[in-house]
Order: C-alpha cells, then sequence, then structure tokens
C-alpha cells in the first residue's frame, strides 16, 4: 500500500494531474476517499511554495541572458497590461477561483505561475492557492463520492 501512497503523492504535485488525477487514483486503488481527499490536499497544498522558490530561482538565474531578460520583460509587461483591470478587480478571489475549478490548465500550478507573473503577494496568492486547492478538492471528492453514490443506487434497482 506504500507503493500506491507514494503515486498519489506523486500525482498531487504534477501539474497535469494534481487533484483532478490524485483522488480518483487513490480512491481506485483502495484508500479510502475521506483519507485520499485529505493527503492529496497537503500534496497539492505544497505547490505553491514550490512553485514560488522554482520560479524566482530560476528566474533570477535566466534574468542573467539576455535574450531570457527582453523575452521576459516583453511578454510580462504585455500580460500585465492585458489582465491588469482584472486583477484589481478580482484581486485574490479570481486567483482562488482559478485555483478552485478542477477543470484541465486551472490548479495550483497555473495559479501560482500566473500570480507569480503578475507580481502579485506571495503570502496571499498562497493562501488563495491553499483555500482553492481545498475547495477543488471538495468538488472531486464530492463527483467521486456521488458517482459511487449513484452506481450503488443502480446495482439495486
Amino acid at each position: 500500500m506504500l507503493k500506491e501512497y507514494l503515486i498519489t503523492a506523486f500525482l498531487s504535485l504534477l501539474p497535469i494531474s494534481e487533484l483532478r488525477g490524485a483522488i480518483p487514483y487513490a480512491f481506485a486503488v483502495g484508500i479510502p476517499l475521506p483519507v485520499a481527499y485529505f493527503y492529496c490536499v497537503f500534496f497539492n497544498a505544497l505547490v505553491g511554495p514550490i512553485a514560488f522558490i522554482f520560479l524566482t530561482f530560476f528566474h533570477k538565474l535566466f534574468y542573467k541572458w539576455k535574450f531570457y531578460a527582453n523575452l521576459f520583460d516583453k511578454v510580462v509587461t504585455r500580460a500585465r497590461n492585458k489582465v491588469h483591470p482584472y486583477v484589481e478587480k478580482f484581486g485574490m478571489i479570481g486567483i482562488y477561483c482559478f485555483v478552485a475549478i478542477p477543470f484541465p490548465l486551472t490548479g495550483a500550478w497555473t495559479g501560482t505561475l500566473g500570480a507569480w507573473i503578475l507580481g502579485l503577494s506571495k503570502r496571499k496568492t498562497l493562501l488563495a492557492v491553499l483555500f482553492g486547492v481545498i475547495t477543488s478538492g471538495l468538488i472531486v471528492t464530492l463527483i467521486i463520492g456521488l458517482g459511487l453514490g449513484i452506481s450503488i443506487f443502480v446495482k439495486q434497482l
């Protein structure tokens, strides 16, 4: 069972799967749904700090290269100008909602990256990502739980 827990933790940390893949996998391999929820949320919540450390370290390293610096400044300036009105309007609630909705390309990695690019507060971003991960985990867990309940009901018919 240790192997399943390690794979579940790994899936929770991966940008592609995050909670959307980790919770269903955990449940499919026999980890009880409440345990799967808390376990996956814990590991997915670690993504925010890991992403900030990763982005800051590599950005400082690569920013010394003129090509990267020019490209980064051009892309980030355009992105910041384009989304500035939305950031002003929605702020951390926007980051929270973006992370909380368990769709492809949304989640802790993308939310943290977006906040980092926009230069938002690290502390506020980490809180928004944490609450988004908690909500996303609840949504995925409820969907799996409802599916299980429906299948049990159908089998009884």
